[in-house]
């Protein structure tokens, strides 16, 4: 979760690491550090807080070198700290060392260095890989190379890594498994940008190299990009082109990163529709998987697996691929999938959603799932990443990069996708009829505008957004389709506002949670016209009865929960099925101006990134 940088060229180096670090500072805000080769001499500042701070440590002190690293961290191992911060320096101080990931069997590891004579200053686990490395060096009188790659032969774990060498100041080392790199080549072919994703690069190349796991890559200004594995088995690297624009990195005229991804929401919608959707021919084609279109068909069950907002786009999912193409569907926790046996069969289709595409329990659940002979489809956001190389096939939901640590886009995107692949096997399975089948089609299509009416009522959720900012609890209720959504609205408010907040099926209040509504408590209802639609206005009234403060989204001209509830938030009608890509909309307005007017750092909320890729 960690966001590392690193650069090799003819341009001062300070530059480079610390724009590289304000883009994958999403990634981690604990502490951020920097080390670079400086009138030959590797000059390290670090400290506790943010890049900023960070730069007001430096305070101009770096001017000439033309190589370094950075790091911005997520806690794992140690509190954060400024000792505790990366890099990490190894005995000699030669060598210095960022990482993204942990060391699982850093404690034997760190016994046997300290029985060794080894003096370790921090808490963490990247401290003791830095230290290894050297000590491997020293002992067997090996080059820098060969002892990183003999290092990590023995290493347990997750890492992304990258090594500077005060000796060797033509030289980065680099080196992943179960966390990102990305190598970008300047111009040139002498010149490199490394870093946990594409952001901090697109500024300056085009031109990427994917790490695969247990690769070791070393980027030297004279010969270039050379990748061999951890067996020492020579790999050529596989250079691919980026399809970021810089400017979708940009806050583009809004406060936070979260406001700009709720507001392009119709945007991100219709690019995961386009080419997809075609309403003239009357056909959904996905690309990604059309070879295993057939397999979908006649699947006898299918299992999502994912994690936090992700997972609630796979409640979704299941209710979609349930009533429309009427397959059997569980959704799973990944963290809980990968641990629990489960029963997987070569019959099975396992579905992973991811943002991210590097969510470590989502990976792990893959891979458990691939070795039991299971199908696996991808859905995620980000082209070129582990879910996407490591799955049979998949979709890209094309949202754009989210930088926000609270997902919105990404949400309704995965469900746009969703809704996308549910039709089509529907279609072709015969579970519904060829007029519903259109009908659905032109909705869907809809969605876009429907969701710019949905952000036109902005200042009127912002209105309600003040009246319960200092609520200390909040309940979310719906039913069906948009039970996920409740979950979701809640998961949103208690990220970035930091207010406790619980989603229920509608009908299980009255198993447990009416026992804490009163006159302090808000009530997000989802209360559009459908199936439940009835059964929600009873459960409103129940509410009421307890004096509950109920904020319900309605449908227009709804005059019915009108009077029923203290305020209510007006969307358009469609589908039961394309409830969740309007209902959602208002709930993160809600959260995001709830969290504004409390002072908390939207973008940012404590404890949190953007990226898992821990466990």
């Amino acid at each position: 979760m960690c966001g590392i940088v690193g650069y090799l060229g003819d341009n001062p180096v300070y530059p480079v690491l610390i724009k590289g670090l304000a883009r994958l500072e999403y990634r981690g805000y604990d502490s951020a550090g920097i080390s670079v080769i400086e009138n030959g001499k590797l000059e390290l500042y670090k400290c506790k807080g943010k890049v900023a701070d960070l730069e007001r440590h430096v305070n101009g002190k770096l001017q000439s070198g033309f190589v370094g690293i950075g790091h911005t961290r997520w806690a794992t191992h140690g509190p954060p700290n400024d000792v505790n911060a990366h890099p990490h320096a190894s005995d000699s101080g030669k060598l210095h060392i960022i990482h993204n990931g942990i060391i699982e069997n850093y404690a034997t590891l760190k016994e046997e260095l300290i029985n060794r004579g080894h003096v370790l200053k921090s808490d963490t686990d990247t401290e003791i890989l830095i230290h290894l490395i050297e000590d491997i060096q020293m002992r067997e009188r090996v080059d820098l190379l060969e002892a990183v790659r003999m290092a990590l032969n023995g290493v347990i774990g997750a890492y992304a890594i990258v090594i500077i060498d005060a000796d060797h100041p033509d030289t980065l080392i680099a080196a992943k498994k179960s966390s990102p790199l990305v190598i970008g080549i300047g111009e040139g072919h002498n010149e490199f940008y490394l870093a946990s994703d594409a952001t901090p690069l697109v500024e300056y190349t085009k031109n990427v190299v994917y790490l695969e796991d247990e690769e070791i890559a070393v980027v030297n200004r004279k010969t270039g990009l050379s990748i061999r594995n951890i067996k020492n088995q020579e790999k050529t690297p596989y250079i691919q082109e980026l399809e970021i624009q810089l400017e979708v990195l940009e806050k583009g005229g809004y406060d936070h990163f979260m406001l700009k991804e709720i507001n392009e929401q119709p945007a991100s919608i219709r690019d995961c529709l386009r080419g997809r959707l075609q309403l003239q021919k009357g056909s959904v084609t996905l690309g990604g998987i059309k070879d295993y279109e057939q397999k979908l068909v006649h699947a006898k069950r299918i299992i999502f697996v994912a994690c936090g907002t992700s997972y609630y786009a796979g409640l979704v999912g299941e209710y979609l691929f349930e009533d429309l193409a009427r397959i059997p569907v569980e959704v799973e926790y990944a963290s809980e999938f990968r641990y629990r046996n489960p029963i997987i069969g070569e019959n099975d289709i396992v579905i992973a959603i991811s943002q991210s595409g590097e969510t470590a329990d989502t990976l792990a659940a893959i891979e458990l799932a691939k070795a039991k002979g299971a199908t696996i489809i991808g859905i995620c956001n980000v082209v070129g990443s582990s879910i996407a190389r490591l799955t049979d096939a998949g979709s890209y939901t094309h949202a754009g990069p989210e930088i926000g640590v609270a997902s919105t886009k990404a949400f309704t995107a995965q469900v746009t996708v969703l809704t996308l692949m549910a039709l089509g096997i529907a279609h072709r399975k015969g579970s519904i009829s060829d007029s519903k089948f259109h009908r659905s089609l032109v909705e869907l299509d809809s969605i876009p505008e429907k969701v710019n009416q949905v952000l036109e009522v902005n200042a009127q959720i912002r209105d309600i957004a003040n009246i319960y900012k200092d609520a200390d609890n909040a309940l979310y209720l719906g039913r069906g389709f948009t039970y996920p959504v409740a979950l979701e609205g809640a998961l949103k408010l208690k990220e970035i506002s930091y207010i406790h907040a619980e989603g229920y099926p509608a009908a299980e209040m009255k198993h447990g949670p009416i026992a804490l509504i009163d006159e302090e408590m808000p009530v997000f209802v989802i209360a559009t016209k459908g199936a439940s639609y009835e059964k929600v206005v009873s459960n409103i009234q129940e509410v009421k009865a307890r004096k509950g403060k109920v904020i319900a989204i309605i449908n227009y001209g709804d005059t019915v929960v009108k009077e029923l509830a203290d305020h209510t938030i007006e969307i358009p009608e469609t589908d039961d099925c394309l409830v969740p890509l309007l209902s959602v909309v208002p709930l993160q307005l809600l959260s995001y101006y709830v969290a504004v007017m409390r002072g908390c750092n939207v973008d940012q909320p404590r404890n949190l990134a953007k990226s898992v890729t821990v466990e």
